[in-house]
C-alpha cells in the first residue's frame, strides 16, 4: 500500500459518499467550523446539527458571543452534554476577538493557545477551515488508521503521539488534498469502519487493508466500559442546570432542593456546578447560572442549602 494511493482512494469514496453536513457546505465560515468541532465533541450529529444552526443564529460571529454572558451560552448549549464546553467556547471568543480581532486564527500554535481548543480540534480547523495539511486524528481515524495499516482490530481508548505520525504519513503533500484526506478518514471510521459493525465490503480501501487480510474479528465487546449515568452525580447535575437554564436570574434553593431527594449527592453536585465555573451563588441560599447578574460573595456548598 503506497500512502498516496490509500489518500486517493478515500478520497475519492468521500466526494461520492460523504454525509451532507451543513458545516461541510461551501463558504461556511472558521468560526462556524470551530463551534461544530465543539459540540461534536461526545455528542452525536443527529443532536448536533440543530444545536448548531441555533448557535449560530444567535452568535454568527465571535464577537457576538463574547459580547454575551456565560449564562446566555449555558443555555443556549441546551441538553448537549458536558455543558462546561459552552463557558469554554464563550472564553475562546474573547479570546479570538481579544488577540485576533475577531477573525479565528490560521496558525496552529494561535489555534492551541485559545481556551478549550485542544490538540484535534486545533487541527481540524486548521484543515477544514484553511485547507491546510495536518494530521486531523479523532476515534475514527485512530481506528482506521490501525485497521488499515497497522492490521490490529483497535487502536485503544487515547490518541498517542505515534497516532499523530501514521496518520500524517497518509496524508498527500499537497495541503488541499491532504485536508480532504483528513475529512475522508473520519468519514470513513464513521460509517463504514465502525467500531462493533464494519461494513468493509462497501469500503475504498478493503483491498489493501491489513486488519481485513489477517481475518481478525472485531473485538467481542467494547473498547471502554460505557458510564453509567442513573444516579450519578452528573445526572443530578443536568437536573440541577435544567432548572437554572429554565429560570432567568436567581433560583431559591427550595426549588432546587426538589430535583434530588439524596441531601448530601445534590449539594456535592451544585458544589461541582460553582466550582466548573457553570453556577454562582445569588444571595439568600439562591443560585443562578454564572455570569447572570451581579457578582456575589461566596458561600458555603458542603452541606444542603
Amino acid at each position: 500500500m503506497t500512502q498516496p494511493d490509500f489518500a486517493t482512494l478515500v478520497s475519492r469514496w468521500f466526494q461520492q459518499h460523504a454525509r451532507d453536513l451543513p458545516w461541510r457546505e461551501p463558504g461556511t465560515t472558521p468560526w462556524a467550523i470551530l463551534v461544530s468541532e465543539v459540540m461534536l465533541q461526545q455528542t452525536p450529529v443527529v443532536r448536533v446539527v440543530p444545536a448548531w444552526q441555533a448557535w449560530l443564529a444567535r452568535w454568527p460571529e465571535p464577537a457576538a458571543l463574547a459580547e454575551d454572558t456565560p449564562a446566555e451560552a449555558i443555555r443556549r448549549w441546551g441538553r448537549l452534554g458536558y455543558p462546561r464546553r459552552a463557558v469554554r467556547l464563550r472564553e475562546c471568543a474573547v479570546a479570538i476577538v481579544d488577540r485576533h480581532g475577531g477573525q479565528v486564527p490560521d496558525r496552529l500554535e494561535q489555534l492551541l493557545a485559545l481556551p478549550g481548543v485542544g490538540t484535534y480540534t486545533a487541527r481540524a480547523v486548521a484543515a477544514f477551515a484553511y485547507g491546510q495539511r495536518h494530521p486531523v486524528v479523532d476515534t475514527n481515524v485512530r481506528r482506521v488508521v490501525s485497521r488499515a495499516v497497522a492490521g490490529e482490530p483497535d487502536a485503544g481508548p487515547v490518541t498517542r503521539p505515534a497516532d499523530l505520525v501514521a496518520t500524517e504519513e497518509l496524508l498527500p503533500a499537497d495541503p488541499a488534498a491532504a485536508a480532504l484526506a483528513s475529512a475522508a478518514f473520519m468519514e470513513l471510521g464513521a460509517v463504514i469502519c465502525t467500531a462493533r459493525s464494519p461494513r468493509c465490503t462497501a469500503c475504498p480501501v478493503e483491498s489493501v487493508c491489513a486488519w481485513r487480510a489477517s481475518g481478525q474479528e472485531a473485538p467481542a465487546g467494547p473498547t471502554r466500559r460505557p458510564q453509567r449515568y442513573a444516579g450519578t452525580d452528573r445526572q443530578v447535575r443536568g437536573l440541577l442546570l435544567g432548572v437554572l437554564r429554565e429560570t432567568a436570574g436567581p433560583v431559591p434553593h427550595q426549588r432546587l432542593d426538589q430535583v434530588w431527594t439524596d441531601d448530601v449527592q445534590r449539594a456535592r453536585a451544585l458544589a461541582g456546578l460553582v466550582q466548573d465555573g457553570l453556577v454562582e451563588p445569588a444571595g439568600a441560599g439562591s443560585f443562578r447560572l454564572v455570569g447572570d447578574g451581579p457578582p456575589q460573595p461566596t458561600t458555603n456548598l458542603t452541606s444542603s442549602p
